[in-house]
């Protein structure tokens, strides 16, 4: 009976798993690859615990798909639509640069703001986090908890970088295109692409090998509504290679990778490693210019600071 009980366990932690993750973006050993690539592709400028912290970013970059679990309905149904940006619901109206003047646009034309999604702003966030956490790191260096917040802010932002950077989460032709009704057919598309790092063993010293990693310029909104725009752009390219793609759960040595299949992999892959590193960058170049309130003083609060 008690092994029994055991394995009944056993199946319903594997249906559990298999279900919080049906609707994640790249595969978690995709945002892996990714996230590792864009730390080694960091300039020197960057501080050495937050280029040697490449494990801990790397953990951290699976919890937002964590936060979709059905355990956890309140927070599952706030999280979902973080991940994405449904363009097309805008009715060619240009994206705003802050989440509140978004959904007031959203309500403008008559959609939920949570039904078209929120990805370019939790970019924008996340970094805009980063920044001040790194002000902290200039100012107490030698506090660990510090650097510990860096690195798990940096997975989260590298996160929905990355998600962005995937075409279908950009579009309501997010798996398949969208019915009359705006529903879609999940015809499996999405799942080919989101697996494609992993299926196709997309290597991270090939992705980090040549990038070049600058900061952006000015308002990083700017720089994260380009690179929506620019991901969006690639809808229509997705599709076109449908026909493709391997099947679920083909096995890679009966899939024969086409060249358009391998220039669009290795385009959108490196593409989310640069992106990634230009945010990191940019933030550490941002956090020099924060100043904090004098009221705020962590050397007396935290006793790990010498």
């Amino acid at each position: 009976m008690k092994n029994l009980t055991k394995l009944l366990g056993q199946i319903v932690l594997v249906c559990l798993i298999l279900v919080s993750n049906s609707a994640r973006a790249w595969w978690v050993g995709g945002h892996s690859v990714l996230v590792r690539a864009a730390v080694r592709s960091l300039p020197t400028e960057i501080p050495e615990f937050f280029r040697q912290g490449e494990d801990a970013i790397a953990h951290y970059v699976y919890d937002p798909d964590l936060a979709k679990n059905r355990a956890a309905k309140y927070l599952r149904k706030a999280e979902h639509s973080e991940h994405y940006l449904d363009l097309e619901f805008l009715e060619g109206r240009q994206l705003p640069k802050s989440r509140y003047e978004f959904i007031a646009l959203c309500q403008e034309v008559g959609v939920k703001p949570e039904k078209v999604g929120f990805v370019p702003y939790s970019i924008g966030e996340w970094a805009q986090r980063l920044t001040i956490a790194l002000a902290e790191h200039r100012r107490w260096p030698n506090n660990t908890f510090i650097q510990q917040k860096c690195l798990l802010y940096a997975g989260f932002l590298a996160h929905y970088a990355q998600d962005q950077s995937q075409p279908l989460h950009t579009t309501i032709h997010f798996d398949g295109r969208a019915k009359s009704d705006g529903k879609s057919p999940h015809s499996g598309i999405h799942e080919k692409i989101d697996s494609i790092i992993e299926y196709m063993e997309v290597k991270v010293l090939d992705l980090a090998k040549g990038q070049e990693i600058n900061a952006f310029e000015g308002d990083v909104m700017d720089a994260v509504l380009d690179h929506f725009n620019s991901s969006h752009k690639m809808v229509d390219t997705v599709y076109e290679l449908e026909k493709e793609l391997p099947e679920k759960g083909q096995e890679l040595e009966t899939w024969k990778v086409s060249k358009p299949v391998a220039k669009f992999v290795n385009e959108r892959t490196r593409a989310a490693v640069q992106f990634t590193a230009q945010l990191y960058l940019t933030t550490w170049q941002q956090s020099k210019s924060v100043k904090f309130e004098g009221w705020f003083d962590r050397s007396s609060s935290d006793q790990t600071d010498e």
